[in-house]
């Protein structure tokens, strides 16, 4: 049940990616150009990013046993949506996006290793 709603999401979060605009503006603010912002950025990070892969990677972390395959799955995808802003129209890359990415990841491992040892205990 978990796996299928990781390629869900995936499949969710490539398409809200590579489209030329923000489809999610558009549904709220009627506007391909405005993105919601759910909370303020910090340490220069985004926080739509941060918020978004580390529910991914939760998620893909819980549903497969091999975490090393999952966790290399998420950073690659991180980094190739991030880049591939670069030629997408409407879309810019930014250093801040692909920190709150890989933020959310790191974030999410850790959580999960947490719980894995108190689990344990």
């Amino acid at each position: 049940m978990l796996k299928k709603l990781f390629y869900i999401c995936n499949f969710f979060l490539i398409i809200l990616y590579l489209y030329p605009g923000s489809i999610i503006g558009y549904i709220f603010y009627r506007n391909l150009y405005k993105q919601p912002q759910l909370t303020n950025d910090f340490l220069s990070l985004s926080a739509n990013h941060f918020y978004t892969f580390f529910i991914i990677s939760l998620i893909g972390l819980f549903s497969f046993k091999d975490s090393k395959k999952i966790i290399s799955y998420l950073i690659l995808l991180s980094i190739f949506l991030e880049l591939s802003h670069i030629i997408i129209p409407n879309r810019s890359f930014q250093f801040s996006d692909l920190f709150g990415n890989v933020f959310g990841i790191i974030v999410s491992i850790i959580l999960i290793r947490v719980f894995k040892y108190w689990r344990k205990q």
